[in-house]
C-alpha cells in the first residue's frame, strides 16, 4: 500500500461525512452514496494513494466491521434460529457457489479453475453493506438478526470455500474426505481461536475498572483473533465473529464495567463507520477504473447466475423449515434473497486470485460488475422492500 498522509485520510473522512449527511436527507443508502462519491473522485482525477487490496480489506477494515456486528448478535436469538441461519449460511453458500461455477463454465466458457474460484468468492454476501443498511432502515430486530447473522456466517463460509478452491487449483488433494476435513478444521478452528483470544482478554479486562483499558483490550480481541486465526490457517472472519459475540453477550454487563460496556458500543459503532467509509469510497474509485464494457456478456451472465444462486440458497432451505418453529414468511424470504448484497469481501478475494490464471483480468472485472449491480440495483431498492415489510405487521419474521 502506498504512503497515505493525514491530509489524504482527512479528506476521505470529510467526503464520507458529507455523503452521510446528504444520503440521510434524500433517503439513499449510505453505501451507495459512498460508491458514487468514490467514482466521482476517480473520474475527477483524484488519487488518494489508498488502493483496494486484499491485505487492506482483510487485515485493517474487515475486523472492526465483523466485530461491531457480532457484538449485537444475542445468544438467545442464535439458539432460537441457529439451525436455519447455519443452513442458509453454509449449505446455501455451497449451493450458490456450485450453481454459479457451473454456469460460468458452461455458458461463458471459463475453465473449471476460474469458474470455481469465481463461484466461491461471489457467493460471499457482504456484511459490510447489509449491516449498514439494516441500521439505516431501523429494520425489525428479528429480521435484522437473521439477515446479519446469515451474512456474517456466509462471509466466513465463502472465504473458507474460496481457500479450498484456491488450494485445489494449486494442486492440493481434492478427495471428498480431505476437503471435508479441511473445511471443518478451518471453520471450527476459527471459532475456537476467536473464543480463546476473547476469553483471555476478557479475564484481563475484568481486573480493571478503567474503561479505556477495557476498550483497548476489545481492540486486541477483534484484530488479535483475526490475525492469529489467519496465521494458523483457520477462518479469521469466524474468529472475529466468535470473539465479538463472546464480548457482547458475556463481557458486557458481567466482566466489563458499566461505563466500559456503554463505551464499547459507541466506540465500535464509530470504528465501523470509519471502515465502512473507506471501503466503499475505494470500491467506487476502483469501479471507475474497470474495463467493464469489454466484459459485458460474462458480466450479464454472471449477474443472472448470482441471483439464481442466491434464490437456490434461500427458498429451498426456507421450505425445509416451513413446518418448524424457525419458519420464515414469504416476505422475509424475499428480503433475504434480494438483500444478499455483494461487496468488499468478494472483491478482495477476486483481487487475491493468482495472476497466472488466464481468466484473472476477466474474473476481476466481472466481479466488480456484479458488485456494482448488487449495490446500485439491489441496494437501491432494499429500502423500499424493507418499508413494505414494515407495513405488513401480520406477517411476522418468525412463526410460532
Amino acid at each position: 500500500m502506498e504512503h497515505v498522509d493525514i491530509v489524504t485520510l482527512g479528506l476521505l473522512l470529510l467526503v464520507a461525512c458529507f455523503v452521510a449527511i446528504v444520503t440521510r436527507r434524500v433517503g439513499l443508502p449510505y453505501t451507495i452514496g459512498l460508491v458514487v462519491a468514490g467514482i466521482a473522485l476517480s473520474l475527477a482525477g483524484y488519487r488518494s494513494g489508498l488502493v483496494l487490496t486484499p491485505d487492506l480489506v482483510f487485515t485493517v477494515l474487515l475486523p472492526p466491521l465483523v466485530f461491531d456486528a457480532a457484538l449485537h448478535l444475542k445468544w438467545q436469538r442464535f439458539r432460537e434460529r441457529g439451525s436455519l441461519v447455519l443452513s442458509l449460511a453454509f449449505v446455501g453458500t455451497l449451493l450458490s457457489a456450485m450453481l454459479v461455477a457451473s454456469g460460468m463454465h458452461w455458458l461463458v466458457g471459463w475453465s473449471w479453475q476460474a469458474s470455481l474460484l469465481f463461484g466461491s468468492l461471489i457467493a460471499a454476501t457482504d456484511p459490510v453493506a447489509i449491516i449498514a443498511m439494516m441500521k439505516e432502515q431501523d429494520a425489525d430486530p428479528r429480521l435484522r438478526f437473521t439477515l446479519e447473522a446469515e451474512s456474517l456466517l456466509n462471509d466466513g463460509a465463502a472465504a473458507v470455500l474460496f481457500g479450498l478452491c484456491a488450494a485445489a487449483v494449486a494442486g492440493a488433494p481434492t478427495d471428498a474426505v480431505t476437503v471435508a476435513q479441511s473445511f471443518g478444521l478451518t471453520v471450527f478452528g476459527g471459532i475456537t481461536c476467536g473464543l480463546a483470544v476473547a476469553w483471555g482478554l476478557l479475564l484481563v479486562a475484568g481486573r480493571s475498572d478503567d474503561h479505556l483499558v477495557e476498550l483497548t483490550l476489545t481492540v486486541l480481541a477483534a484484530y488479535g483473533s483475526f490475525l492469529i486465526a489467519e496465521e494458523l490457517h483457520v477462518s479469521g472472519v469466524l474468529a472475529t465473529m466468535a470473539a465479538g459475540m463472546l464480548v457482547g453477550n458475556y463481557g458486557r454487563g458481567r466482566l466489563l464495567t458499566e461505563r466500559g460496556g456503554d463505551a464499547l458500543i459507541r466506540f465500535w459503532e464509530f470504528a465501523a463507520f470509519l471502515a465502512n467509509s473507506v471501503i466503499f469510497l475505494l470500491i467506487g474509485s476502483r469501479e471507475a477504473e474497470q474495463p467493464l464494457v469489454a466484459f459485458l456478456f460474462p458480466a450479464a451472465v454472471a449477474t443472472l447466475l448470482v441471483l439464481a444462486g442466491r434464490a437456490a440458497a434461500i427458498y429451498p432451505i426456507a421450505a425445509l423449515f416451513g413446518r418448524t418453529r424457525q419458519a420464515i414468511d414469504g416476505m422475509t424470504q424475499h428480503i433475504l434473497f434480494w438483500g444478499g448484497l455483494r461487496g468488499a469481501l468478494g472483491l478482495a478475494l477476486a483481487l487475491a486470485v493468482p495472476a497466472a490464471l488466464p481468466e484473472r483480468d476477466a474474473l476481476v472485472s466481472v466481479a466488480f460488475a456484479v458488485v456494482a449491480f448488487s449495490l446500485f440495483v439491489q441496494g437501491g431498492t432494499m429500502p423500499w422492500l424493507l418499508r413494505r415489510a414494515r407495513r405488513n405487521p401480520d406477517a411476522p419474521e418468525i412463526r410460532g
